[in-house]
Parts: C-alpha cells; sequence; structure tokens
C-alpha cells in the first residue's frame, strides 16, 4: 500500500462525555465491532469478572470510572482505527483536555435521560476552539428518557453547533423498537444482546405497508411523521460542514446493548477525517511530508506494574516513524533511537516496527519526556496548545513510612510527569506540596503509590487559594518580591519560581505592588 493511502486510511478520535453517559462501554463495543476483543467487559464490575478494556488500572476497574486516557488501535474494513478513551471525571479533565490536541475527530456521548451535562459542555468549547468535526451518539435509549425533538434543541443550543440526525429511534424504554437508519436507509430492530449484534431491514421507501409488519401500526405512523419534520427542520448532512466543525450528525442507540453502535461505526469511517495537519509554532505541518514529525500528549508510569516502566505517547503528525531510526529530541537537542516502540490495545502492547501520522505510539520514557516534547527527523519545531493548568487544591504530602522513603520519591516523580498533578516545594520550609484540579486526584494518587510503588503518603491540609508562576525583566524586584513573600514561594519540578497565593486579595495586593512582575496561571509561558 503507498504512503499517501495509509495515511488515507487512519482515523484517530477521542470518544469524549460527561460521567456515567456510557462512554467506555461505547469503546468496549467498538472494539468487538473491530474484533479487537471477543468478549465485552463491563465498567461496572461490582459482580461482573470481565472489565472493560480500557479500564485496566486497578483503581478504574475498583470505581467503575476512568482515571486515565486509554489509546487503543485496531483495523475495520479496510481502516487503521485509533481510538481514545478519555475520562469523563471533572477532576481529570487536564488528562482530557491535552487528549484532544492528538485527535483528529471527536464522538460525544449523551445520556438521553440527562442529555447535555457540565462536562460536555466543557469539552466541546474545547472541541470548538480547535474546530474539531464531532458526531453526537445519544446512549441509552433501553431507558425512558428526553423526547428527541427536545433532546436536539438542547444539543444545539449548549453545544453551540448545527445538528444533523442519521439515524431515528422508534419509540424508548420499556417500549423501545430499535432506530431507522437515515443515511443508509434502512431499519434496525432492537433485541437486547450485549455481545451479539442485530440484522438490517433495507426499507427505502418508509411508506411501505411492511413496516407495519415491524414495529406495529402506532409506531410506524409516528416515525413517518417524525421523518417529516426532520427533513423538513434539520438540513441534510454536509460532508464539508462536518469537517470544518459546523455540523454534527446524530445517531441513537444503546451501548449496553450493543444496539446503534454498528450505523456509528459504518458511517464514522466513511465521513470521519483522516490525519489533518497540524499548527507548529513555525509552520504547519502537512501529514503527508516524507519527514517525521510528533509530540508527546500523555506519559504513563507502570503500565507493567512488574517493570516500573513509563511510557511516553507520542501522536505522529507527519512521515512514517520507524523503529531503530534515529530521531531528533527538539528540547534536549539531541538524536535518539528507540528499539522498542509499541502500539496499544489499553494495557496490552506489542513492538510496532513503522508506524503512520495520525497513528500513536508508545515509546518507553526514563525521564527523558516531558509532555509537549517534539521529535522530529532533524527539523528544529516546537507544538504548541498541550494545556497545563493552575492547580486550585493544596496539600502537603507525607511520607507515611520512613523505610520506604525511595519508593515515594520515584513514584512522586513519575506521576508528576504523566501531568496527573503538580510538585511544588515550599522554599520556606522544604515542605512538598501537591496541587491538582480535584479532590479525586489526591485519592488516585494515595492509591496508585501504595499498590504500584509500595510507598505510603499520608496528607495534611494547607489553605492556599492560587498557583501563579512568576518571572520578569527586572531581577532586583524579582530578588525584593521573592524576600518579602518569602513564605509563600515555592520552586516547581523544572526549578521555576512559583508564587503560591493564599486568597484572592494577596494576589490582587501583590500584582498591584509589583508591577514589573509578570503572574501566569498556566506552565505555558
Amino acid at each position: 500500500m503507498s504512503f499517501e493511502s495509509e495515511i488515507k486510511r487512519r482515523r484517530t478520535f477521542a470518544i469524549i462525555s460527561h460521567p456515567d453517559a456510557g462512554k467506555t462501554t461505547l469503546t468496549e463495543k467498538l472494539l468487538l465491532f473491530g474484533g479487537a476483543i471477543h468478549v465485552a467487559g463491563a465498567v461496572k464490575s461490582n459482580k461482573i469478572k470481565k472489565t472493560a478494556t480500557s479500564d485496566w488500572m486497578e483503581i478504574e476497574k475498583q470505581r467503575g470510572i476512568s482515571v486515565a486516557t486509554s489509546v487503543m488501535g485496531f483495523e475495520y474494513r479496510d481502516y487503521k482505527i485509533n481510538i481514545l478513551d478519555t475520562p469523563g471525571h471533572q477532576d481529570f479533565a487536564e488528562d482530557t483536555y491535552r487528549t484532544l490536541t492528538a485527535v483528529d475527530s471527536v464522538i460525544i456521548v449523551v445520556d438521553v435521560a440527562k442529555g447535555v451535562e457540565a462536562q460536555t459542555r466543557k469539552l466541546m468549547n474545547v472541541c470548538r476552539m480547535r474546530n474539531t468535526p464531532v458526531i453526537i451518539f445519544v446512549n441509552k435509549l433501553d431507558r425512558e428518557g428526553r423526547d428527541s425533538f427536545d433532546l436536539l434543541d438542547e444539543l444545539e443550543a449548549e453545544l453551540g453547533i448545527q445538528v444533523c440526525p442519521l439515524s431515528w429511534p422508534i419509540s424508548m424504554g420499556a417500549s423501545f423498537k430499535g432506530v431507522y437508519n437515515i443515511y443508509e436507509q434502512n431499519l434496525h430492530l432492537y433485541t437486547p444482546n450485549k455481545q451479539a449484534i442485530s440484522e438490517a431491514i433495507s426499507f427505502s421507501d418508509i411508506n411501505n405497508p411492511e413496516l407495519e409488519n415491524h414495529i406495529g401500526e402506532m409506531n410506524a405512523i409516528k416515525l413517518r411523521e417524525d421523518l417529516e419534520i426532520v427533513n423538513g427542520v434539520y438540513p441534510e448532512f454536509d460532508s464539508e460542514k462536518y469537517l470544518a466543525g459546523e455540523l454534527a450528525p446524530v445517531f441513537y442507540g444503546s451501548a449496553l446493548n450493543n444496539f446503534g453502535v454498528k450505523e456509528l461505526l459504518d458511517c464514522f469511517v466513511e465521513v470521519a477525517p483522516s490525519p489533518l495537519p497540524v499548527q507548529a509554532i513555525e509552520r504547519e505541518i502537512s501529514p503527508y511530508e516524507d519527514a517525521f514529525t510528533g509530540f508527546i500528549f500523555k506519559i504513563h508510569a507502570n503500565m507493567d506494574p512488574n517493570h516500573r516502566s513509563c511510557i511516553a505517547f507520542v501522536k505522529i503528525c507527519s512521515g512514517k516513524f520507524e523503529r531503530n531510526v534515529n530521531y531528533k529530541h527538539v528540547r534536549h537537542g539531541k538524536m535518539m533511537r528507540f528499539s522498542s516502540p509499541t502500539a496499544f490495545m489499553a494495557q496490552k502492547k506489542e513492538t510496532v516496527d513503522e508506524a503512520y501520522a495520525g497513528d500513536i505510539v508508545g515509546l518507553p520514557d526514563t525521564g527523558t519526556f516531558k509532555i509537549g516534547d517534539t521529535l522530529t527527523s532533524g527539523e528544529q519545531l516546537h507544538f504548541k496548545g498541550l494545556p497545563s493548568f493552575s492547580p486550585e487544591m493544596f496539600k502537603y504530602i507525607e511520607n507515611a513510612d520512613p523505610m520506604k522513603t525511595k519508593q515515594l520519591e520515584k513514584g512522586i516523580a513519575q506521576l508528576m510527569d504523566e501531568g496527573v498533578a503538580q510538585l511544588f516545594i515550599n522554599q520556606y520550609n522544604n515542605r512538598k506540596i501537591i496541587g491538582t484540579v480535584g479532590q479525586l486526584q489526591f485519592e488516585v494518587i494515595q492509591y496508585r503509590l501504595l499498590h504500584e510503588y509500595g510507598a505510603q503518603c499520608r496528607w495534611e491540609s494547607v489553605s492556599l487559594f492560587k498557583a501563579c508562576w512568576i518571572e520578569s525583566d527586572d531581577e532586583a524586584e524579582l530578588e525584593n518580591f521573592k524576600k518579602r513573600k518569602a513564605q509563600y514561594m515555592a520552586i516547581d519540578k523544572e526549578g521555576r519560581d512559583v508564587f503560591l497565593a493564599d486568597s484572592s486579595y494577596v494576589l490582587q495586593m501583590a500584582q498591584n505592588d509589583f508591577k514589573n512582575i509578570r503572574f501566569h496561571f498556566t506552565s505555558e509561558f
């Protein structure tokens, strides 16, 4: 297969939603259709022994939530599909935002009963900033939920995007009969089955009296009326508008019962974009360039707890990545080669000899990489737009077992490299402070330190309002500031100065009193 057609057949996308909308279950069913797994696991794992493929961390299995983005690749028809299943919980939104920089399109999962929720809105804003193409999957139709037209109105109003239904539900809840696939003009009747796939019945003429035999007279009348309204009110599917991020196709189904997922996948591989150009600070990079470029968007410690290994995830932006070939690590300015790059099926990985633009490759990391690092065939490039947050919650981290000091140090260092939280060392008392965007991250850090590194930590509360990175061209004023605010000064893991303000008033006064100091609320400046 030619270099160009290899890239054209790539589809790299993220699945995003509010927690509990069914994101990981949908991922699981997509893998089932791709033949990547043979039995779909469950997210809620209290009674079901097989857990979801993408939720492989021990804490994810216990809680039934995703706490880290999983990367999975499989072949479907003639396409190579890379799915990134992201955490829905807002405490891990940072991981999700970074993941959205590495995908070409997005599937948003919406619960039919709950409609658009807070986290969905936030994630949609990130997609809109980048004009990412979006497909919406309305899930859980086997339960009672909102009227379809009301839900479409809400999607348009809340997500700020025009919608275009490509399938339509026939009733819902206990009387759910199936969906009519507008895109392919066929009928799918609902039979609840968590492993098998329902067959389609071709129906190009919706007025065919045969329809009554399949779904009953009342449902047939309502379906015809609904489809007439849909055709009158909503625009026809326009591929260009979808690719520009202006139009969102909508599909209906029940991921848990394997229903509506195949229609979604079949349409997705046809309409979704192949790898798109990526904007670097220096220039725009086309995926079809011969030279390899890529950036690190995620680092994960302990994918294999037996080896204590870190894996850096690289999104390939252009060209072809090859094993054992020298590539330039731009930040370090040195050439590196990788003897065991890996492709993923969540935690399971296999060594790859080559990968193309659009693919995600894992590189073994011994502390060489940071999130946002660039790898190239030799060109000096820097990719932008990998956000790093200013934490909103802070706690002192203390060693609860002095015999395990080394393990704790290593655990903290590796988990901070993942970007799950930030480490600050207070210059006044030399104590370590962990900053996060949510309470749940503290629990995850404590759990992972204990179960992955054998180190015990305990938390002590500290009352802080905001962490801001400071810099100034006026050395004297900077020194004066650091003396005046000595007990609030810290350094981050890069050794940069950070001011830990304990209230908004203190921060405001500092900004007013020291005009020549720049206060940054993200670590990218």
